[in-house]
């Protein structure tokens, strides 16, 4: 049958989906100790807010046939799908690879160092690279990790299958990056609580969809 171009979307045949979800909103505040993985990574939880977020997440998302969720090992991807996982009888699986890029010396504290105007933070974006940042995750480890992350959850669900996946900021843009060939930073202002849809398609080729897609948040603040 031959596809016409000028309906509506829909997935084409042999194509897998990853609908990313950023997290919603964490909190900045909580005490120290509380917000640091055993690998020193920063794992704040979600806000009053974020927990909002969590849940619009849920009522746009909630009447998808989905094949799987997934999250990262941060906390803040599993308060971000629980509301989702409730509705849909999902359990999350973890996905490693899609934690967030580890910020070294500025870990924890990024934006407040580039709200400061500290002045690596022009190095920084000028360069495009995360690794600008002393004792900050290779850039180039970090784009590998974010492709394996990427092509596991895709072979999990399958061929023609939906796949949700709460992740962060940061690997957002790389994935984006991937499937794009843009600069580096070109897609790093996802919102909280956003969505981005990415497809890789039949012949192992990756698309993009949607970027930030924050529809069923506008109502909230």
């Amino acid at each position: 049958m031959t596809r016409d171009f000028q309906r509506p979307f829909t997935l084409p045949s042999g194509a897998s989906e990853i609908v990313f979800v950023r997290h919603g909103s964490s909190s900045r505040s909580a005490p120290e100790g509380a917000t640091v993985t055993g690998d020193g990574q920063s794992d704040p939880p979600l806000t009053e807010d974020g927990h909002r977020q969590a849940s619009a997440v849920a009522e746009r998302l909630g009447e998808l046939e989905i094949a799987g969720l997934f999250v990262t090992p941060l906390r803040r991807t599993a308060q971000t799908a629980a509301p989702l996982g409730r509705r849909l009888g999902h359990a999350p699986v973890v996905v490693p690879d899609l934690r967030e890029v580890h910020l070294g010396d500025w870990e924890g504290q990024f934006t407040a160092r580039v709200v400061g105007r500290d002045p690596l933070s022009h190095e920084i974006f000028a360069a495009e690279r995360w690794d600008v940042i002393p004792n900050a995750e290779d850039m180039d480890a970090f784009s590998e990790r974010v492709r394996r992350g990427m092509e596991q959850i895709a072979a999990t669900v399958g061929p023609d299958a939906t796949a949700v996946a709460v992740v962060h900021g940061g690997v957002i843009a790389e994935a984006c990056r991937q499937v794009t060939r843009s600069l580096a930073f070109a897609f790093l202002y996802a919102e909280n609580g956003s969505i981005t849809r990415l497809i890789r398609l039949a012949g192992g080729r990756w698309a993009l969809a949607s970027f930030n897609d924050t529809a069923h948040l506008v109502r909230l603040f």
